[in-house]
This record gives C-alpha cells, sequence and structure tokens, in this order.
C-alpha cells in the first residue's frame, strides 16, 4: 500500500506530457488557462456579465468574414460595386457571408451598447476602473468607425450618399472641417480614393486600434477585478469561479448570436443596391439605424447655429461621458440609490430612441419623400433579382467596338479621333484616368442631348479640360452616332 501510494505521488501530471507537456513547457498554456478560467468572481456567476464575451465573439466573426470577403473585392470606383455584386450573386454563399458580415456590425453596436449600459447602471466604472471606463469609451467610438468606414465599401447607390451626407456633416466643423472632408474623401468630390482610404481604415488601421484596445481592456479588467454585484447584501454570496457556470452563461449567449445571426443572414438577406450614380439629384439618403438619431440631430441646425449642435453639445457629451469616473466617486453603486446618474441616462437614451423614431414619422408622413424611398427600395429589389452581369475589360471593349457595320459611325469614329477625344476618353471610348467611359452613354442621353453637350460642354466637364466640339451638322450626327454604338 505505501509503495502504491508513493507511486501515485510520484507519477508525472498528465500536462506535462505528450505534446500538450512539450507546448505547456515553451509557451505555460497552463498558467495562462488557470489564470482565465479560474477568476474568482465576487457574488458568483451572473447572466450580467456575459456581454464582454459576447462582443468578443462578433469581433472575431467580423475579422473571419472580412478576410473572406477582401479576397473577392477591388477597392476602386470602377470595380467596388461589380466585385460586391459577384460575391451577391454568384459566389457560393457569398450572399450569407455578406450578410452575416453587415448583419453583424449591427449586433456588435447592440451588444456593445448593452455592455456600456450594464457598466453604467451597476456603476462598475467605480473604484480603480477609470483607465478600464476610458478604454471601453475609446473602444465603442472605434466600432462606430468601423461601421461608417464599412458602409461605403459596395458604392451602390445607398453606400455613396448616405457617406456623402456623413462627410458633409464633418465640414460644419468650424475652421477645420473642410480640412477633414478632404482627408477623408480624398478630394473634394468622392471616388477611388474615397473608397481607398475608407478601405485601408476598415480593413488595417481601426482592427489595428481595437485590438490594441482589447487587449488593454482585458489587462485593465484583470488588474481592477469584477465590480461584483450592486447590493451589500449580495456582497455576502460566496465567490464563485470563472469556469464552469461563467463560461456556460457567455456560451449561451454565443449560441443565441449564432442562431439568430444565422437565421437572419438566411431568410433576410442584405440587398446589394444598384451602383452608385452622382448624378442621381433625386436620391434621398438615409444612414444605418445606429447613425439615424445624429442624421435627425443635424437637421435641426443650421448656419450661424450649427457650431452649437455639430461641435459645441456633442464636445460636452463626449467629455462629460468620458469624465464620469472621475467625477463620480461616490461608493454608492445601486441605481435606485443614484437618482441624478439614472435620469441622466434615461435622458440620454430615450432622447436618441426619440430622434430615430422622430426621423423615421417624418418619412413616412411626407408624401413626396415616402413615395420616393419607396421608389428606391423598389429599385434595389429589382436589381437584386437581376443576375450577375460580369464588366468587360477594356480589351473586350475595344474589340467590340472595331468593326462598325454603320457607315456614319464609321464616319463618326474617325472623326472622335480626329478631334482627339480618345486622348481622354481612350479608344474606343472606354474610358481613362483623365474621362470617363462613354460605352452605354446611349441609355443615359438622347442625340439631341448629346448635340447639346458636345456644342456646350457642362462646368464639370470644362473642368476636365473638354472644349466646345463645333462641326458641320453631318459631322455632328456622325459623331454622335458612333458614340451611341460603343457598347
Amino acid at each position: 500500500m505505501h509503495s502504491e501510494h508513493q507511486g501515485e505521488s510520484n507519477a508525472t501530471p498528465r500536462s506535462q506530457t505528450g505534446f500538450w507537456g512539450w507546448l505547456n513547457r515553451r509557451t505555460g498554456l497552463d498558467d495562462l488557462l488557470r489564470t482565465a478560467l479560474y477568476e474568482p468572481i465576487p457574488g458568483g456567476a451572473r447572466f450580467a456579465y456575459i456581454f464582454g464575451s459576447g462582443l468578443l465573439f462578433i469581433f472575431l466573426s467580423q475579422i473571419i468574414t472580412g478576410v473572406f470577403l477582401a479576397l473577392y473585392y477591388v477597392p476602386s470606383a470602377d470595380h467596388a460595386h461589380t466585385t460586391v455584386a459577384y460575391i451577391t450573386k454568384a459566389v457560393t454563399g457569398g450572399s450569407f457571408l455578406r450578410s452575416l458580415h453587415a448583419y453583424g456590425a449591427s449586433a456588435m453596436v447592440i451588444v456593445l451598447l448593452l455592455h456600456l449600459s450594464q457598466t453604467y447602471i451597476y456603476g462598475a466604472y467605480k473604484g480603480r476602473r477609470e483607465l478600464l471606463w476610458l478604454s471601453g469609451c475609446v473602444l465603442f467610438g472605434l466600432v462606430m468607425a468601423m461601421a461608417f468606414t464599412g458602409y461605403l465599401l459596395p458604392w451602390d447607390k445607398t453606400a455613396y450618399f448616405a457617406t456623402a451626407v456623413g462627410t458633409n456633416a464633418v465640414s460644419e466643423i468650424p475652421r477645420i472641417g473642410e480640412s477633414i472632408k478632404r482627408l477623408l474623401r480624398g478630394g473634394t468630390e468622392m471616388g477611388t480614393l474615397t473608397i481607398s482610404r475608407f478601405f485601408v481604415a476598415h480593413v488595417f488601421l481601426i482592427p489595428a486600434c481595437i485590438f490594441a484596445l482589447v487587449a488593454s481592456h482585458l489587462l485593465l479588467f484583470r488588474k481592477a477585478g469584477a465590480a461584483g454585484p450592486v447590493g451589500p447584501g449580495d456582497l455576502k454570496q460566496k465567490a464563485e469561479l470563472f469556469y464552469p457556470r461563467q463560461v456556460l452563461m457567455d456560451l449561451s449567449l454565443t449560441a443565441l448570436l449564432i442562431i439568430g445571426l444565422g437565421l437572419l443572414c438566411f431568410f433576410v438577406p442584405i440587398q446589394l443596391g444598384p451602383p452608385a450614380n452622382p448624378a442621381d439629384a433625386q436620391y434621398i439618403p438615409r444612414p444605418e439605424w445606429y447613425y439615424l438619431p445624429i442624421f435627425q440631430w443635424l437637421k435641426y441646425w443650421h448656419g450661424s447655429a450649427a457650431i452649437v449642435g455639430v461641435l459645441v453639445i456633442p464636445t460636452l457629451l463626449l467629455l462629460a461621458v468620458l469624465a464620469l469616473p472621475f467625477l463620480d466617486r461616490g461608493v454608492e453603486r445601486r441605481p435606485w440609490k443614484r437618482p441624478a446618474a439614472m435620469g441622466a441616462y434615461a435622458f440620454v437614451v430615450f432622447s436618441l430612441i426619440g430622434l430615430g423614431l422622430r426621423s423615421q414619422y417624418l418619412d413616412r408622413h411626407d408624401s413626396g419623400v415616402a413615395e420616393q424611398l419607396a421608389k428606391q427600395r423598389a429599385e434595389e429589389d429589382e436589381y437584386a433579382r437581376k443576375p450577375f452581369e460580369p464588366e468587360l475589360s477594356s480589351a473586350s471593349l475595344v474589340a467590340a467596338n472595331v468593326t462598325l457595320a454603320d457607315p456614319l459611325a464609321a464616319k463618326g469614329k474617325t472623326i472622335f479621333e480626329g478631334q482627339s477625344c480618345n486622348a481622354c476618353h481612350g479608344d474606343s471610348g472606354v474610358g481613362t484616368a483623365a474621362a470617363p467611359p462613354l460605352v452605354g452613354i446611349k441609355a443615359k442621353f438622347s442625340p439631341d442631348q448629346l448635340a447639346e453637350r458636345f456644342k456646350h460642354p457642362t462646368a464639370k466637364m470644362n473642368a476636365g479640360g473638354m472644349p466646345p466640339i463645333d462641326l458641320p451638322p453631318d459631322d455632328l450626327k456622325a459623331l454622335i452616332a458612333y458614340v451611341e454604338s460603343l457598347k
């Protein structure tokens, strides 16, 4: 008996043998898992503590789905919409993948709002948790920036005009607003540089900052420890380790998110609208739901008062939120014992909800706006039902326009080249960096409209270097015939 017990005591722990033992001796995984799983939770495991793990899961899901989408995506004004259409309509499971990424952005905002609300209501920012609260607020700003930069990338009408409104709102900031707007857009107008900058921010810069902040947030949380329950009586309850009950509670939210997002993506996939068309002056932009209150708020501030609504009030509110742990130094954490804090929270929350509902109410009760929005939704539905149409390369377009059976169009081609139109618009009108393509222009302009544009170019055409074309009527007719023949 003595020898048996001695043999058991001298036995090598299983974690120190085999591959796991080899890996553990080099990485210290056992110590890491013990630190992560066996943290004591004051008052025991609770469903109120599940939101942090849910956020981490959604963020990892966004990274994974974003990587797969990036395999197909081309960040340019010429190809962005086509590549997203290819993902949505041609790639197996592409629509589901894109919907998972889009709905994941909304889910992340919702869970983050719940997490911040739970932290505020339970007073978990009190004590030595100032840096923990500040890092959480910065993470919230980064998540909203991720949502904003990702919204433009499909380059459909909805994304284009909503982002145009957002960047125009930035220009209302005195002195530096216009500079920030040009920095975001890469110029005065939105185009390939805008997509490129938003893509780099969305895929590289902001995620890198989020990774760094998440790591810092977790380290600060471990240093400060769990805040625990709010009531003095609850603190008498025995502390409980993070594993297994709290792990199971966190996994329950993860399972709920997987099932909910999966069903939503399968039955209500995200639609892609028609490609961006800056010339569509009738289009009415509307942002995503989480930016709708801000969109409605900006409507109330115009002219000299804009500085108050766009800069002063938001800045004061932001500073108050960031300074909260330094302003509220009391030890009381029970919500019902903090009427001022709860009143401020309720005022902000209900104001945001009210602004969002007000925006939707005004849209429904303005006949002109409601009719246009319904028309836009119908256009999106119609485009979504169309099969994918791949864009032709420049070489294919040139080949398609080499042979002209119409003598009048053949004559027009000679005039087109004689007027050096191909120097800017490219051979066979396929377009260059200096001027847009003329392919398919017949569907946009009538012969009379084309003649008017040739004779009297618009200010934008003049700025691009196009002079008026003064030709005899027969030559002008031939030039129009050639331009209309481009396919």
